[in-house]
């Protein structure tokens, strides 16, 4: 199971992910999360610092030769769909458990350092995180244990969904997470370059971060 490649992928992650239950489980031994937003700067230091350290094992990142415009352009636009739904999908049913948020003001001034870190980390570093474990590793080892020689384009049925299923329990708002899931995929499978999904996901999370800071609607984050 953790070869080089899996762990590669896995690690920055697993990371991650560390980070967000140690923020929960300070929180229930009663620290206001205003005590740890400089938490998440904390976190992505140590993804970046993961992934630059294994950025020799990530194959799927080097620059696809011959693709199209059509191909990041339709990257772009399904970004933006996934945003729009992100932003509409919020009805009580469509929720599940409870989101922090992320609120930067310190007595109405906005901290923009803080903003900044988390604008940074949402568009450029989560993306890169989150496919090469989701759509690279899981969705392809899902398919077959040696993922690497998995072509994107022949992923099963059976891998595609669990992949969406999974990634969308894996946001509060899990049915545009699982709308974000299908269409993440898609484009992975249809591209054959990882950075079809990466790309689709930066917008996303670079639209959705602009709109949170000139709507103050911070829960979303």
């Amino acid at each position: 199971m953790l070869d080089r490649a899996n762990f590669c992928r896995i690690a920055p992650f697993g990371a991650y992910v560390f980070f967000m239950v140690l923020e929960d489980v300070l929180l229930k031994f009663g620290w206001e999360a205003n005590d740890l937003r400089l938490l998440y700067a904390v976190k992505i230091a140590v993804v970046v610092g993961l992934l630059w350290a294994m950025r020799g094992a990530y194959s799927e990142l080097r620059w696809p030769i011959g693709s199209s415009f059509r191909t990041w352009a339709t990257a772009m636009t399904a970004g933006i769909v996934v945003f729009v739904a992100w932003i509409n999908l919020t009805v009580d049913w469509m929720v599940m458990g409870e989101s922090v948020g992320f609120d930067p003001r310190n007595n109405d001034d906005i901290d923009w350092f803080l903003v900044t870190i988390r604008l940074i980390g949402a568009a450029l570093v989560v993306p890169v995180m989150e496919e090469l474990f989701w759509r690279s590793f899981l969705m392809r080892w899902l398919d077959h244990p040696n993922f690497l020689a998995v072509n994107p384009a022949q992923v099963g049925l059976k891998a595609f969904c669990i992949t969406a299923a999974l990634f969308a329990i894996a946001h509060s708002l899990w049915l545009a997470g699982l709308f974000a899931g299908i269409v993440y995929n898609l484009l992975y499978m249809r591209s054959r370059t990882l950075w079809s999904p990466i790309l689709a996901h930066a917008t996303t999370n670079g639209v959705l971060g602009v709109w949170i800071i000139y709507t103050e609607n911070w829960g979303f984050w």
